[in-house]
């Protein structure tokens, strides 16, 4: 008996895949795009592009000092001694690893400060993108850069950018209503005083 029911089932599951495909509803989204173009991808890009300034700017001030000892020290190489040489030496070195070392921090701190935003931008466009393809009764959507192939028709990136930026304005950014002061606003309720 149960080695009928798969001979049973096989035939019966593949007639009704063509059925099952044709009331499939697929689109896709460009993720990258979307994050990128959308008001609050391009406030995160500049608040990254901020913090990275802010975190190497004293770092090439420290460069530019080592830079400086590293020169002095190969000008005065010939007239030290033997002693003062080593010294100086060692104190370079010390001053480059600490340089490294504050570089791989400001790097790591870089990273962590991007991975939260791509994080919280992420979550905003798959839910935008969730929502989009309730109401569009669409069952599967796919990232842009996974397809061959698909038509222009079933991308949605441009409607998820649109919504995104209605659901999620970026911070410090004119909401559409104070954007155009001919926005109709509700009538004030009057009291009764």
């Amino acid at each position: 008996m149960l080695n009928t029911l798969p001979a049973v089932l096989i035939p019966i599951l593949l007639a009704l895949a063509p059925a099952a495909r044709a009331d499939t509803k697929i689109a896709f989204v460009d993720f990258e795009r979307a994050g990128n173009e959308c008001d609050e991808g391009k406030a995160a890009n500049a608040a990254l592009a901020k913090v990275q300034e802010d975190k190497m700017k004293p770092l090439k001030d420290k460069q530019a000092e080592f830079e400086t000892m590293r020169t002095d020290f190969e000008k005065q190489q010939a007239v030290l001694s033997a002693e003062a040489r080593q010294q100086k030496g060692i104190e370079l070195q010390k001053r480059s690893d600490e340089l490294q070392q504050l570089y791989v921090q400001a790097q790591q701190e870089l990273q962590q400060k991007n991975m939260e935003l791509i994080r919280t931008l992420g979550d905003h466009v798959t839910d935008v993108v969730r929502e989009i393809a309730e109401k569009e009764g669409i069952q599967v959507v796919m990232n842009k850069s996974a397809l061959v192939y698909a038509p222009d028709a079933l991308d949605l990136t441009n409607e998820v950018i649109r919504k995104h930026n209605a659901r999620f304005p970026a911070k410090g950014a004119a909401t559409p209503a104070a954007a155009d002061p001919k926005a109709k606003t509700p009538p004030k309720k009057s009291g009764g005083k």
